[in-house]
């Protein structure tokens, strides 16, 4: 009888000694500190071309008008232009548009469009 107590005890013994955390293998995998990179990503079609619409297009439009140089409705024309239309959205100045300078958050999407690498989708 003695036999099999202590063979009861033993088990679990075995099992918790087995399942400790001691040992030299880690499992664990270290979290991905950003999962999904492209998620973060902002895009043209996600973002820019909204802020194009809504503050460009009066002027940039498919036949420029009021002395603008180039039409910006498309994602081609926008990105080939990227680097003036930011130099002149942040020129206090002469302002783009003329009303003023645009929204801080706009501008700085536009600029995070071009470090994210100009994405159309």
């Amino acid at each position: 009888m003695k036999f099999k107590t202590l063979i009861f005890a033993t088990i679990p013994c075995l099992f918790l000694l087995n399942c400790s955390s001691s040992g030299g293998d880690d499992l664990s995998e270290t979290p991905n500190p950003d999962p999904d990179p492209t998620n973060n990503n902002v895009t043209y079609n996600g973002s820019i071309k909204a802020i194009i619409d809504n503050n460009c297009i009066r002027c940039h439009g498919s036949t420029p008008t009021s002395g603008a140089p180039t039409s910006y409705t498309t994602y081609t024309q926008v990105k080939n232009s990227v680097d003036g239309i930011l130099n002149r959205i942040n020129n206090t100045s002469s302002p783009m548009p003329p009303s003023g300078l645009m929204a801080t958050g706009n501008r700085d999407l536009i600029q995070q469009w071009k470090d994210d690498g100009l994405l159309e989708n």
